[in-house]
């Protein structure tokens, strides 16, 4: 019998954790291993369809209100109207503590808790999240991480186990050729191209790259910057990119299923995050052979390839980001997809490891 684990979500949108999840769960052996997922939001995610082709099921809940006894209530009624999930996969970041107490009541045996991220927004929700994250450990059964940081921030001495925010290595290989058609097709084939993929968020730290690319235009008109993403706060980045009078310049490529070609196009991919569980766009474009320019908040979990990546602090002045840049912009590109392997990211290799953890939870294998 197919073991089913239910993973409980915000929504499956195309965002970091939840493209780690659809990796994961296209390459595990479903005939064993089967993904469900409760989410918390009653509109179709991007990601909806393709669960629902390869098998998998969704069940929707109200919008998470961690001290709302009728939120619990109905996540407990959830619980007990559906025993057949053994193992119930969290990832609410702070709040997944909501969940897993629940779970817990209801008698779920397996409770992962996943930490995806190495800090928070300090805004009026974070004391309230940091409140219900310390009550993680004493809920959860099993602890993962995508990172150490990730790690050590959400359960600080607790044992955990690292996941690797792993990818389908081969269709990021950097390839000359398609890399100048794509180019080419995008008028882009004489333009140095700046890249970045993010949620226009204040964790992604937008308002900082286009203070950055301004600088970089000073030096050299030829520059394009591409932005993949959307987001709460891409309005706000379009009207300061308008004010700069640089609308020509800035490319809002929205969100995308296929962003692996967009890192053949750029020519360097910045990234300067305020903080990041690991930054797993940084592993995806040094597979692509991509130069990335990243901050140092983000951990060193996600370099792979040193000659590939320069940190660089968000308190330097912008000229320092401005040299990096250029500098490393100008390095030869080549395939780098075995290192990226070699580091534990490679698809293929880190699903069977966690179809086998499952597995071994539910008593299928020793």
């Amino acid at each position: 019998m197919t073991t089913r684990i239910l993973h409980i979500v915000t929504y499956m949108g195309r965002g970091g954790l939840e493209t780690m999840l659809m990796n994961y769960y296209r390459h595990i052996n479903r005939e064993k291993v089967q993904f469900d997922f409760l989410v918390h939001r009653d509109f179709e995610a991007d990601y909806d369809s393709e669960i629902l082709q390869l098998g998998g099921k969704i069940y929707h809940m109200s919008r998470l209100i961690p001290w709302s006894r009728k939120y619990k209530k109905e996540l407990k009624q959830f619980f007990l109207k559906h025993p057949e999930y053994k193992i119930v996969h969290v990832h609410q970041d702070c709040l997944s503590s909501v969940a897993l107490g629940c779970a817990k009541e209801c008698g779920v045996p397996v409770r992962i808790a996943h930490s995806h991220n190495s800090s928070q927004d300090k805004n009026l929700k974070y004391l309230i999240k940091k409140y219900y994250m310390k009550k993680i450990p004493v809920y959860a059964t099993d602890l993962f991480a995508c990172s150490k940081s990730a790690g050590n921030w959400m359960f600080g001495k607790n044992k955990y186990h690292i996941l690797y925010n792993a990818i389908d290595i081969e269709k990021y290989k950097y390839e000359s050729k398609e890399s100048i058609r794509l180019k080419d097709k995008l008028g882009l084939k004489n333009e140095l191209v700046i890249g970045h993929v993010g949620r226009f968020n204040p964790q992604k730290n937008h308002k900082f790259l286009i203070d950055v690319y301004y600088e970089c235009l000073k030096k050299n008109q030829n520059i394009k910057l591409l932005l993949i993403g959307d987001g709460d706060g891409k309005e706000a980045i379009k009207r300061k990119v308008k004010k700069l009078g640089i609308e020509d310049k800035v490319l809002f490529m929205g969100v995308r299923n296929d962003v692996e070609k967009f890192l053949q196009i750029m020519d360097i991919f910045v990234f300067p995050s305020c903080y990041e569980g690991l930054g797993i766009v940084a592993v995806e474009a040094q597979a692509a052979g991509l130069p990335c320019v990243i901050s140092d908040t983000i951990p060193n979990d996600c370099i792979v390839t040193q000659q590939l990546v320069k940190k660089e602090s968000l308190d330097v002045p912008l000229s320092k980001w401005v040299n990096d840049i250029f500098k490393y912009s100008k390095l030869e590109r080549r395939d780098h997809s075995k290192e990226v392997s070699i580091a534990g990211y490679d698809i293929e290799n880190e699903a069977k490891k966690l179809e086998r953890y499952y597995l071994r939870k539910a008593g299928k294998v020793k």
